[in-house]
């Protein structure tokens, strides 16, 4: 990752989610192919990598979340389920070879503009550094969990996570449980929850506007290849 080991890229894009994805394709549109792509995990996906929680979904039409230039015609529903976004975003990535560009595991922690080299320095948080002319930051924030700090939380005995960190090990079926918030993450998950625990209470601090869920799946003879 050091910068004398290679030379240094003209653009350095931050995240591999849907912005970053759909950056690095624009350029590549644009006979721009000198770029990396740094992503801190060690795979693709951002957001729906990091949300694997009960019911996650999208939440609009699966049709107007793609991108324009990458129509997709195999959701398997109206609102498409976690996986196959995630599965969706994979295949974006491969069919416009942007594997090659990509280098997984590099948080970046800094980027610095060097006025006499004009170019930026970024590091990143195994001691690296990367120079490059043009810096782009696709971080998205939806997958950094806003974690409630509540009294006396530290003597309670049960499990306890957030959404965006579903512990997948953790058995619900016959329990108490409490959620604490009722936003979009919330609405999909506690229809989920509600069929497996014993009681269930939500916490809310404002109650929501919510219209009935007109998901349906589509039908077989309306998909096609990719």
């Amino acid at each position: 990752m050091n910068s004398s080991a290679k030379p240094a890229p003209r653009i350095v894009i931050i995240g591999a989610g849907f912005s970053g994805i759909g950056l690095a394709i624009y350029l590549q549109q644009a006979g721009i192919h000198d770029f990396v792509i740094l992503e801190k995990a060690a795979s693709l996906g951002g957001t729906w990598r990091e949300n694997t929680y009960p019911g996650a979904e999208c939440d609009v039409p699966s049709a107007l979340y793609s991108f324009s230039f990458e129509h997709n015609a195999q959701w398997h529903y109206k609102g498409a389920e976690q996986a196959q976004i995630l599965d969706y975003l994979q295949h974006v990535a491969e069919k416009h070879g942007l594997l090659p560009h990509m280098r997984f595991g590099r948080q970046v922690i800094g980027g610095k503009w060097d006025a006499a080299s004009k170019q930026w320095q970024v590091q990143t948080a195994d001691g690296g550094t990367l120079a490059c002319q043009f810096l782009v930051t696709a971080v998205g924030q939806l997958h950094v969990p806003n974690l409630t700090r509540l009294p006396n939380a530290e003597i309670f005995r049960g499990e306890q996570f957030h959404s965006a960190q579903w512990r997948h090990d953790v058995d619900l079926h016959g329990k108490r449980v409490a959620v604490i918030g009722n936003a979009a993450s919330a609405v999909q998950f506690i229809p989920q929850v509600a069929k497996q625990v014993a009681r269930l209470s939500v916490f809310q601090r404002s109650p929501d506007w919510i219209f009935p869920k007109q998901d349906r799946p589509y039908a077989a003879w309306g998909t096609m290849a990719v």
